[in-house]
């Protein structure tokens, strides 16, 4: 019996060192596990996407401006005086010709007055010096009846001729005077006429608004001196500086979209009316007038305005989202995800304009399906995802 526990106790002490080897990679596989299990897991990437779109798109180019009344003028007086009367005030309606102001005419009638009293009298002295011609030419005749009976000398003719043709001098002396009286007392009238100051312009717009008022009443003002700024309140004009970059794509009657701060939300239609020929050596810009109709007459000269202006337009354009852009050792591109949705690819791409969040593709012509549009910077070519909608 000892000799058999002896060689039990041998066999226990060489499987002894077996047994703990055992134990321990048992150990170490079941405490593995779990790390194995957590890296398989991790290499799904969650990820979002979005479908490549195919169809129309525009480039479009937003510019600052300013919006101007397409006419408008200043009234003025033509004489001076003291303002008696404004008959319209700041954001009145104007008809053509109305009366706008009124100056103290009081010294222009006192003219008008006298410019008739002037024309009364020249008229009194040419029909005394008609008069004066009558007897004049009756003393001649007498005269010369007289000469041919051999009652009276040539010289008493003579005579008789010279007075004759001096009262026919003075009868012109006072026609002429009666017309410049008469000329005298309409320009006396026209003056006091200038002192109802009215609104006119010659295009054919019937109604127009008063922008600023410069004067009141009491004020005395010289001739030409800002009364009122008149305004035309549709159509208005829209001024925008375009650099070179936009200036070749532009062209007149093209359409575009104004916005302003004064109605947020809201845009309104213009048109590209005019284009200047020559760029500012100051700015390197072109001035681009553009016609707003404005028929609620809600736009008013002076305001700030963004005007956005389609400058190409493509019938069938491939583009991604702005967000689906990452760069890769030096070069952009987007990763597209291959069917059936587990796994990604990394493809190269041209970029042109930007439509909203979208981007125009120029390289490759052919791509379609889905690229992704957040997690991308966790991706490399060939990457296993997950689409977390």
């Amino acid at each position: 019996m000892a000799v058999i526990w002896r060689k039990h106790k041998i066999g226990l002490l060489l499987l002894l060192p077996v047994l703990i080897v055992a134990g321990g990679v048992f150990y170490t596989n079941v405490n593995d596990a779990p790390q194995r299990q957590g890296k398989d897991a991790v290499q799904a990437i969650p990820v979002e996407v979005a479908t490549v779109r195919h169809g129309p798109m525009k480039m479009e180019r937003t510019f600052s401006g300013t919006l101007q009344a397409r006419a408008q003028f200043v009234v003025a007086p033509k004489i001076s005086g003291r303002v008696k009367k404004l008959y319209v005030d700041l954001a009145d309606s104007v008809s053509r010709g109305q009366v706008v102001a009124e100056l103290d005419d009081e010294e222009y009638q006192q003219a008008v007055a006298q410019a008739e009293a002037d024309l009364e009298v020249a008229r009194a002295n040419l029909e005394a010096a008609k008069s004066a011609l009558q007897i004049a030419a009756r003393e001649l005749a007498r005269v010369d009846q007289l000469r041919k009976q051999g009652l009276t000398t040539d010289t008493e003719y003579d005579v008789a001729r010279a007075n004759q043709l001096a009262k026919r001098a003075e009868v012109e002396v006072a026609r002429a005077n009666l017309r410049k009286a008469e000329s005298a007392l309409e320009t006396s009238r026209i003056q006091l006429g200038y002192t109802r100051v009215r609104a006119e312009w010659s295009d054919d717009q019937d109604l127009r608004v008063v922008g600023e008022r410069y004067v009141d009443e009491g004020d005395t003002v010289s001739a030409n001196a800002a009364l009122l700024r008149v305004v035309e309140p549709a159509p208005l004009m829209a001024v925008i500086q375009v650099t070179e970059g936009g200036y070749a794509h532009l062209q007149s009657g093209q359409s575009a979209s104004l916005t302003t701060a004064a109605y947020p939300g809201e845009s309104f239609a213009a048109r590209i009316a005019r284009i200047a020929p020559v760029f500012s050596e100051a700015t390197r810009q072109a001035r681009v007038e553009l016609r707003v109709a404005n028929p609620d007459h809600k736009l008013k000269p002076g305001m700030f305005i963004r005007t956005t202006i389609a400058l190409q337009e493509f019938d069938k354009a491939i583009s991604v989202p702005e967000l689906a852009l990452t760069v890769r050792e030096g070069e952009q591109g987007v990763f597209v995800v291959d069917e059936p949705g587990q796994t990604v690819r990394w493809q190269p791409v041209s970029v042109d304009f930007r439509q909203g969040e979208w981007r125009r593709i120029l390289e490759p012509a052919e791509l379609r399906g889905k690229v992704v549009t957040l997690g991308q910077q966790f991706l490399d070519d060939g990457a296993r995802i997950q689409v977390v909608e």
